[in-house]
């Protein structure tokens, strides 16, 4: 019999709430997926503000959720099981989503599972390429993490094999938009101005890739300072700054190491499929040269559309519906969020 389940996701600054059904073959449908979110209350100081967000989670919880609902044509009564993000994610807003979640379950009497909210980035493509081979690599790209994860099993086994030790991705592109007058978020407006600009106008650093660096690491710290110091020398001399080569020219650096790692991974490893999630998974020049690179080397390259790569409640319903398919133990009432949860630890 087939099994709806909700999922719940506030781990930063989108409140997302989704529907989706499992099915007794194990594959899983997407119903609804509906997001409040409150980037635009954040971006007068460049960056997210965690009281500003936990106080917009509280106004936007119930709402978001009788939105889910009306778009899937379904009542609180149809829900089977419940899936929140535990973690990580910001303390204040990951305990408005369990708070909610622990609400729903006991008022509906139904299983309460806490996830992880980075496994559920990667489950949210198999809501639009089916099922994930095993093991399968995951490029996780975000405004807080970039990680290279081998997932043997979405529910239950996924191994970190890198990470940045500084910035994300997603944060060097919000403090390079800053430093060129750009709109936060940065990412956006950076793709939007390198589509006119040369990706070889300036060449900016590729951090972690020499011989003496972990393999699978990232750093996008230096690459950050590199553009602030070049741009600063520009206006120094009293040149105009080239908006459009600068952040081409940074975003190549970006693409350029991350899609280099992720096949090196993919061979080292034995993998023959590699999915890029994550806000950062919806840049184009990533996605772009991500295709070229995985088809010389024969690798499949599995990228949700834009949407499921940003924050939303359908990326934790699914892997709240994988999670449930594979008889996974449900989470103790009493169980908390976890800000800085693993992402070797799928549920709780």
């Amino acid at each position: 019999m087939a099994r709806v389940i909700m999922g719940i996701e506030s781990s930063c600054d989108e409140t997302g709430v989704g529907l989706v059904r499992l099915h007794d073959d194990g594959s899983v449908e997407l119903l609804a997926d509906e997001v409040a979110s409150s980037v635009d209350q954040h971006a007068r100081f460049g960056g997210v503000v965690p009281e500003v967000a936990s106080r917009a989670h509280l106004e936007a919880m119930v709402p978001t959720a009788e939105r889910a609902f009306a778009t899937a044509g379904l009542k609180l009564s149809d829900v089977d099981a419940i899936a929140v993000t535990a973690g990580p994610g910001l303390a204040g807003a990951l305990l408005v989503g369990v708070s909610a979640a622990k609400a729903y379950a006991t008022a509906l009497d139904v299983p309460l599972y806490g996830v992880n909210h980075l496994a559920g980035h990667i489950a949210v493509d198999t809501l639009q390429h089916g099922p994930l081979p095993s093991p399968v690599l995951a490029l996780l790209v975000s405004g807080g993490h970039t990680q290279l994860l081998r997932v043997d099993d979405i529910a239950s086994k996924i191994t970190e094999l890198g990470s940045t030790v500084d910035d994300a991705a997603g944060e060097a592109y919000d403090k390079v938009a800053r430093v060129l007058d750009l709109p936060y978020p940065g990412g956006p407006p950076i793709d939007k101005a390198a589509k006119q600009g040369n990706p070889k106008a300036i060449a900016f650093p590729r951090g972690m890739t020499g011989p003496r660096d972990a393999k699978f690491d990232f750093s996008f710290s230096g690459l950050k300072t590199a553009v602030a110091r070049w741009v600063e020398n520009a206006e120094r001399a009293g040149d105009q700054i080239p908006v459009n080569d600068v952040a081409a020219s940074f975003q190549e650096a970006v693409a350029d190491v991350l899609t280099a790692k992720a096949v090196k991974a993919a061979h080292e490893q034995g993998i023959g499929t590699l999915v890029i999630s994550g806000g950062v998974a919806a840049n184009s020049r990533l996605s772009e040269l991500a295709a070229e690179r995985c088809a010389a080397a024969g690798i499949e390259l599995r990228v949700p559309r834009p949407k499921l790569c940003t924050d939303n409640g359908a990326m934790i319903a699914a892997l709240g519906a994988h999670v449930v398919a594979a008889g996974r133990a449900t989470a103790p009432l009493d169980f908390s969020a976890n800000p800085g949860l693993p992402v070797e630890i799928v549920s709780l």
